[in-house]
């Protein structure tokens, strides 16, 4: 399954997604970023990961080596450029694309790490117990932040990179490289989803100049 905005001709944007409960606190700028994309005569196409939305794998079975050949498999027939948003950068690696776009990519050790920090703050609240070692060691998947997940994946996105960027653009109060640092509030560490109209918009602005300047 797949959302899809825009003009059936012309350039097109294959979209990776956040990961895990990202995903959902930025579904609403996700698609607002499309939609200005589609004002500005860019389609884009944002796929749903295995296990993820509407896919009919559980959770719990993915991996990251069927996230990055799914997305591989999502690029269209005409030529595409990706745009990966945060965890998304991770899952792009295969895909065969003009040009690779990413905003506030992390590391894959990035993403666990707030898994398990968020797991942690919930057993300081409600009780129970986790320990973060059993990450490594074989046995059957950890809920983190409401996803049940594969220790395998786990494993895996500890040791993953974004792949290489085009372009990268980050927030302004990130101390990380960018190509280019924009106003902004960081939506994927809020506590309930929400949007930032202003910030959409910059990001399509500045995506539809980086595609026109691939194309010149």
């Amino acid at each position: 399954m797949r959302l899809c905005l825009g003009p059936s001709s012309g350039p097109v944007v294959l979209i990776a997604p956040a990961l895990f409960e990202e995903a959902n606190r930025l579904r609403a700028f996700t698609v607002a970023v499309m939609r200005g994309l589609a004002e500005r005569g860019i389609a884009s196409i944002l796929p749903d990961l295995p296990g993820t939305n509407e896919s009919l794998i559980a959770t719990e079975d993915a991996t990251l080596v069927d996230w990055r050949a799914a997305f591989a498999a999502a690029v269209p027939s005409r030529p595409a450029h990706v745009v990966a948003i945060r965890g998304g950068a991770l899952v792009d690696t295969d895909a065969e694309v003009v040009g690779r776009y990413h905003l506030s990519p992390p590391t894959g050790a990035d993403i666990v790490r707030d898994l398990v920090r968020t797991r942690l703050a919930g057993m300081r609240e409600g009780g129970g117990a986790f320990d973060p070692a059993d990450i490594d060691r074989p046995g059957p998947p950890i809920t983190l932040s409401g996803n049940v997940i594969a220790r395998d994946l786990l494993v895996a996105l500890k040791k993953a990179a974004p792949s290489v960027a085009d372009r990268t653009i980050r927030l302004e109060s990130d101390t990380r490289d960018a190509d280019r640092k924009v106003v902004g509030r960081p939506l994927w560490r809020l506590s309930e989803p929400d949007t930032d109209v202003m910030l959409a918009e910059t990001i399509a602005e500045d995506i539809a100049l980086w595609i026109a300047q691939c194309a010149a």
